[in-house]
């Protein structure tokens, strides 16, 4: 099977100017997720799908080995959908499986990456999401419970919690891609991420919680 990754790094970014280049802990913030898949053995070739030549430069210079695939402008707009980027990647390039990886979740590692693929292996999926586990209780706004029945409201200890989906990648086969132009679909597996992952960078204080995470790391 080859299995690709794409990591959509558009050159907009009204919350972070230039968030997707920006240092973050001594590399651009690209570079955390871009070093992660390069490291993943079971993915077969890692390409960035960007509108811009600063951001093309500075993938270029990390010298990981990672492709760039120039995506039309109207693909690049605040409008714009992740299965946008799918679709084009799908027109241009050759795999039977893509991984689609977001820049803003940085504290994704390549081991990540390997025990994911081997599970989409095993269970024979057809896409895969990746979540993490919260065990908070969760409400309607019309005052409805949506994880637990407050009439027997569960000890934390006793309460398997509900998984959420975090955003750090998804995987999708071709055929899937193909006939329903949506990253999700068929049989489809979740891939369970530790808790600190849950985090990702949307607003300014994302960034310096990530900041301190990511410092640790090193």
């Amino acid at each position: 099977m080859n299995i690709i990754a794409i990591i959509p790094l558009r050159g907009g970014s009204k919350s972070i100017p230039k968030k997707n280049i920006k240092e973050i802990a001594g590399k651009p913030l690209c570079a955390w997720v871009l070093g992660a898949a390069v490291g993943c053995r079971a993915i077969d070739e890692v390409f960035v799908s960007t509108d811009c030549a600063e951001i093309e430069a500075v993938v270029l210079g990390l010298d990981l080995g990672v492709k760039v695939l120039r995506r039309p402008a109207e693909l690049a707009t605040d409008n714009a959908t992740t299965e946008s980027v799918m679709l084009h990647a799908l027109q241009e390039l050759s795999f039977d499986s893509l991984v689609t990886i977001q820049a803003t979740s940085p504290l994704l590692e390549s081991w990540h990456l390997a025990q994911a693929l081997q599970q989409f292996s095993d269970k024979r999926a057809d896409s895969m999401l990746s979540a993490v586990r919260t065990k908070r209780f969760f409400w309607n706004d019309d005052a409805t419970a949506i994880n637990y029945d407050p009439l027997c409201r569960p000890r934390r200890q006793d309460f398997s919690g509900t998984l959420m989906e975090n955003g750090a990648f998804y995987v999708t086969r071709r055929t899937l891609l193909e006939e329903s132009h949506c990253r999700l679909g068929g049989k489809i597996g979740i891939y369970e991420m530790p808790e600190d992952t849950a985090l990702e960078i949307d607003e300014p204080h994302d960034w310096l919680l990530i900041s301190d995470l990511l410092q640790k790391r090193i």
